[in-house]
């Protein structure tokens, strides 16, 4: 269905906190920023089409940014985070490390776009426009916690090469102190528990 979220997304905001800001990034008309607003999250859409985020203008919940993410600085303040970042169908690969910086702890990055193999059957074909294998995993590696992971062939909306990641910035525990030190009562029983979802 035109506008549908994409299933990648739809799988995995139930990770988002109730309620969490949302980035949107290269959100185009906003099948995304539309659809987390409509489950009551506030929701920042940037893109570098005003037209296209103007369409999202009378939507409750949603706030939007003009901004070319390629030829000009982040738009964004560097202390500004947010719940998830989503981002589909776009690759531009200087900004990895602000869509991780972007994240609040406990924050979701939730990201789907083309991959290396695409050209063979479709566009995009530009190898910048292609993930390499494994190349989403490396850039996550040694920041955010990965939950979910693919590389392959979708049949569906279209068949594309895909690859897909859901990653999340883990809270740093509390220090403990004399007052609060944990005990064999208290210690946490293992890394935090993420739903998968079905």
């Amino acid at each position: 269905m035109e506008g549908a979220p994409s299933p990648w997304v739809a799988r995995w905001a139930h990770l988002v906190a109730p309620g969490g800001a949302v980035l949107d990034v290269a959100a185009g008309s906003g099948r995304h920023a539309r659809w987390f607003a409509a489950r009551g999250f506030p929701v920042l859409a940037v893109d570098r089409d005003a037209g296209a985020l103007s369409s999202m203008s009378a939507i409750t919940r949603v706030d939007t940014l003009a901004a070319d993410l390629e030829n000009a600085p982040w738009p964004l303040p560097s202390d500004r985070t947010f719940d998830a970042v989503v981002v589909t169908n776009y690759l531009h690969r200087l900004l990895f490390g602000h869509l991780i910086d972007a994240l609040a702890p406990g924050g979701v990055l939730i990201y789907e776009t083309f991959a290396a193999g695409n050209g063979s059957i479709g566009k995009p074909s530009n190898p910048a426009f292609l993930l390499e294998p494994g190349e989403l995993l490396e850039a996550v590696r040694g920041r955010l916690r990965v939950i979910a992971y693919e590389d392959g062939f979708v049949d569906d909306p279209r068949a594309a090469y895909v690859q897909r990641i859901c990653a999340v910035r883990e809270m740093q525990p509390a220090k403990a102190s004399a007052e609060n030190a944990l005990t064999i009562g208290n210690t946490p029983s293992g890394p935090p528990r993420y739903a998968l979802g079905s």
